[in-house]
């Protein structure tokens, strides 16, 4: 399940990365985007970006990499929420 949902993600990654100019003309401008990376082709790098990173996250469900790469990340977040052990 792990693979097919990785290799989904994968392809629909490739195709906004492809497509960002589609995705532009039907979801107009990302106002963030444009802020931050300037001029008018803010939005299509944006779109571009989150393909990327979408294919990115697809490739490392495959090689099941995701879930340790997440677990690495926030782990050291959540640390304070261990309980500790009773005193004897």
């Amino acid at each position: 399940m792990r693979t097919i949902v990785g290799i989904i993600l994968s392809i629909i990654g490739v195709y906004m990365t492809i497509y960002s100019e589609w995705l532009y003309q039907n979801f107009g401008t990302v106002d963030v985007a444009e802020r931050w990376f300037g001029s008018d082709g803010g939005s299509r790098l944006f779109y571009k970006f989150v393909g990327i990173l979408v294919t990115l996250a697809g490739f490392l469900m495959v090689t099941g990499v995701m879930g340790k790469l997440v677990l690495w990340i926030f782990i050291p977040l959540f640390t304070g929420f261990q309980q500790s052990a009773p005193a004897p």
